[in-house]
């Protein structure tokens, strides 16, 4: 009975909750296989094979981080990335119109720039759709005379977009729900569960590819030894912290004393976690979806798709400069150095060593000194598929687990579970899922 594991599901709300969580998940995973209605599913199969493989790179990295939806043709083929990108473009305007900010301050101000947001969901997801209609008609062109499509060009586009646009705000809906009703983090969690799905199929590709001799079952044992120190290395960076202490003064309230304390700042050693890898992919993900799925009708936009393919070298180098620049960029948007010191004086408090006026510099120089080596560090993770294809030519599938954004997702979006259930329990007076209780609550 003091198994944590039988603790979870012996608190009601903790159960409900997970329940909630997993018939969403199963909502999701039986949505990405219901295709958009006009698809010729047997003509589909035919140009993707019997498990969604495709010889384009650009579709196959498309098609993973979707779970396999987007060869489906399915409803959440375009998955919850749309939504993602609209929030980037989101924040960036409330840095650039000092009047969005402003009115994201003030009482109901929140909620108008949510319902923004929505709205600029939809328009990304008409375009990327309009994109996806484009990019059947190119197929059925490459099905030697078989339709993949049951009805005519025009009344599919319609129909197309309407249903993918409504399939992306149905996931929107449902991750919201479940950071509400269910274990937190409904983005995240249902970005982690199109990964996971895709485990099996990489795992069997990559037995067969040993099996018929395309692999070294050698190289296959180093990457995999270099997979389990990637994810010892990646928990270890998420876990890491910089604490900066704070002396707080004695306070004469009333007839109490306040503050006599010494505590800390706790400074992460990659403050924005996994953000900055989800922002530069959705950001890099949405001209490569519209110029993969384009290209065989507009030539520059084919040229473009070559160009930005996941294994070139362009591509690697605005991933990284991005995934740096996400990095700076949320760190300062979620750890104001101006308003971290603004509290610390209200409060009485100072740091050992450190005039008051100049807590602002040091706190900003901390950050600076923190933030590139993880940012770095992120950067080098996420470039890590197009290594191990590049070296031991290892398939797509298998590689794209092996790091990059489906790693660091993989494990902050499981460590983050791990720290609500492991709040839920302490709440309930039970114990935790780890003997020292090390995990930390992180919004993703």
């Amino acid at each position: 009975m003091t198994n944590p594991l039988v603790g979870i599901f012996r608190v009601k709300e903790l159960r409900e909750r997970i329940f909630f969580t997993l018939t969403m998940l199963i909502v999701f995973r039986i949505g990405a296989v219901i295709p958009v209605p006009g698809i010729n599913v047997s003509v589909l199969t035919s140009v993707f094979g019997q498990n969604g493989d495709s010889a384009n790179p650009i579709v196959s990295y498309l098609n993973f981080f979707a779970g396999g939806a987007f060869t489906n043709f399915s409803i959440f083929m375009l998955g919850i990335m749309p939504y993602i990108s609209m929030s980037i473009i989101m924040q960036l305007l409330l840095i650039v119109f000092p009047g969005l900010k402003k009115l994201s301050q003030e009482e109901g101000g929140r909620r108008k720039i949510q319902m923004y947001q929505r709205y600029g969901t939809v328009i990304v997801c008409v375009i990327q759709s309009f994109a996806i209609t484009q990019y059947a008609q190119s197929i059925t062109r490459q099905a030697e005379g078989a339709n993949l499509l049951t009805m005519g060009m025009v009344p599919f586009t319609l129909l197309a977009i309407l249903t993918i646009t409504t399939g992306t705000m149905l996931l929107m809906w449902m991750g919201e729900q479940i950071t509400k009703r269910g274990i937190g983090n409904g983005i995240s969690l249902l970005i982690f569960a199109g990964i996971v799905a895709r485990i099996p199929h990489a795992v069997w590709e990559l037995i067969d590819s040993v099996r018929r001799g395309n692999l070294n079952l050698v190289f296959v044992i180093v990457v995999f030894v270099m997979f389990v120190a990637i994810v010892c290395l990646v928990v270890f960076e998420q876990q890491g912290q910089r604490k900066i202490p704070v002396h707080y003064a004695k306070r004469v309230v009333g007839r109490k004393m306040y503050g006599a304390q010494n505590t800390y700042i706790p400074f992460k050693i990659n403050p924005s976690g996994v953000i900055p890898v989800i922002f530069a992919s959705s950001i890099l993900m949405f001209p490569l979806q519209i110029a993969s799925t384009i290209g065989g009708n507009v030539a520059w936009m084919g040229k473009l798709a070559n160009a930005l393919t996941p294994r070139g070298v362009l591509y690697n180098i605005l991933y990284v400069i991005l995934i740096i620049f996400f990095a700076y960029f949320y760190t300062q948007v979620s750890l104001n150095p101006i308003e971290i010191a603004k509290n610390i004086r209200e409060n009485g408090g100072s740091i050992p060593g450190i005039r008051t006026e100049r807590i602002e510099k040091y706190l900003t120089k901390i950050l600076n000194r923190i933030v590139l080596p993880g940012s770095l560090y992120l950067a080098l993770i996420a470039v890590m598929p197009t290594i191990i294809q590049f070296f031991f030519n290892f398939p797509a599938q298998i590689s794209y687990l092996m790091g990059g954004t489906s790693l660091l997702i993989m494990v902050g979006v499981d460590l983050d579970t791990m720290s609500q259930i492991e709040a839920q329990l302490k709440m309930h007076h039970h114990d935790g899922l780890t003997k020292k209780g090390h995990l930390r609550g992180r919004n993703l």
